[in-house]
């Protein structure tokens, strides 16, 4: 009698320790992808406000990254420069894809506070709710506008993304380029944030 009680009670241990002997597979991790300037503004933000509640964007542009290839209006890395009337500061934020030279960090990474004087320089803050037109959208409207210069032969640089509120324009603009910088673009389409609409076109 006390043999069939063993039994089960041994049968129940070498289940528990042929379980415990299992390995887990691990889900592979999904690999790292560009995003949206409108994206990569909405993931700084947060910590902008944190760092001071009056905090507005003032500038946002594309970085180019080596690791990550960019397109369809999509970049590995972004960085967003936000005002502070209150701190008359500016302190620039930056969303990267991956580790990355030039002090890009993986995630969010909240640089310097510099100072910021609100009566000096063409650019000024804006709203938040402005920006209405993400990157993906302007290069699609900007592209049409380049038709011609895409047609051109030989090899094109890559596209960039500079969003500012200068005077010239009543809405925060897109500047989409084919250039390393707005100094050396081959070719550059302001595209209003706010409405989609073509504001410039600069050969």
């Amino acid at each position: 009698m006390r043999l069939f009680l063993l039994l089960p009670a041994m049968l129940l241990v070498s289940a528990c320790s042929d379980s415990s002997t299992q390995t887990t597979t691990k889900a592979p991790e999904k690999p790292v992808e560009p995003i949206t300037g409108r994206h990569a503004f909405q993931n700084t933000y947060p910590s902008a406000r944190m760092w001071s509640g009056d905090s507005e964007p003032l500038q946002i542009r594309s970085l180019l990254l080596d690791q990550i290839k960019s397109e369809n209006g999509k970049a590995g890395a972004w960085e967003i420069t936000y005002a502070s009337a209150q701190k008359a500061s500016s302190r620039a934020f930056t969303w990267s894809a991956v580790e990355a030279e030039g002090n890009l960090h993986q995630g969010v990474f909240g640089g310097s506070q510099d100072s910021w004087d609100p009566t000096r320089g063409p650019q000024t803050p804006f709203v938040a709710a402005a920006l209405k037109i993400d990157t993906d959208v302007a290069l699609e409207t900007a592209t049409m506008k380049a038709a011609d210069y895409l047609k051109k032969p030989g090899e094109k640089p890559p596209v960039n993304f500079i969003l500012e509120m200068v005077p010239r324009f009543p809405d925060p603009a897109w500047r989409v380029f084919w250039g390393a910088n707005p100094g050396s673009a081959e070719f550059t389409v302001f595209v209003d944030a706010t409405t989609g609409k073509v504001l410039s076109i600069v050969r």
